[in-house]
């Protein structure tokens, strides 16, 4: 069952106010990648690139919503919480820019699922990129850990 994005968004940014502010219209999913395109303007820091925090916060939420979306289609609703992550910042960021989060292998969000339903939690590791035309701006890598409700 595969989510409709815009709706998944819109619910969004009702739990999480400050997704509002960051320009962020849609979200693209495919089953194993979730991508985020995202206007420079309302993340412009004074050097006139991209302000760290939004890249912080938009590659978290990423993270958090591939983990929330493969654990939603497979039946499972779970609170997510990002447990512990490392950023690098590797080039400026002087475009729009598209943040990309993609399941390490086919089969991680199933492990994730039979854990969560075995365990009653299970944990998600992920690199989310953050690519300015197409050179990769800011890594993070990530521990995600979903608690059955």
């Amino acid at each position: 069952m595969q989510t409709n994005t815009q709706d998944f968004l819109k619910w969004l940014k009702t739990q999480i106010p400050l997704l509002e502010h960051l320009g962020i219209e849609q979200l693209g999913w495919d089953g194993q990648t979730l991508t985020v395109p995202t206007p420079l303007a309302p993340n412009v820091n004074d050097k006139g690139t991209g302000f760290g925090g939004s890249q912080a916060a938009i590659a978290t939420v990423a993270g958090w919503c591939l983990t929330t979306l493969c654990l939603k289609e497979r039946g499972l609703e779970c609170d997510v919480v990002i447990a512990d992550s490392h950023l690098q910042y590797l080039k400026p960021v002087t475009t729009d820019f598209e943040t990309r989060v993609t399941l390490p292998d086919l089969s991680a969000a199933d492990a994730l699922a039979e854990r969560v339903e075995e365990r009653g939690k299970g944990k998600l590791e992920l690199v989310v990129e953050v690519l300015c035309q197409e050179q990769v701006c800011m890594r993070l890598e990530g521990v995600y850990v979903a608690i059955k409700r």
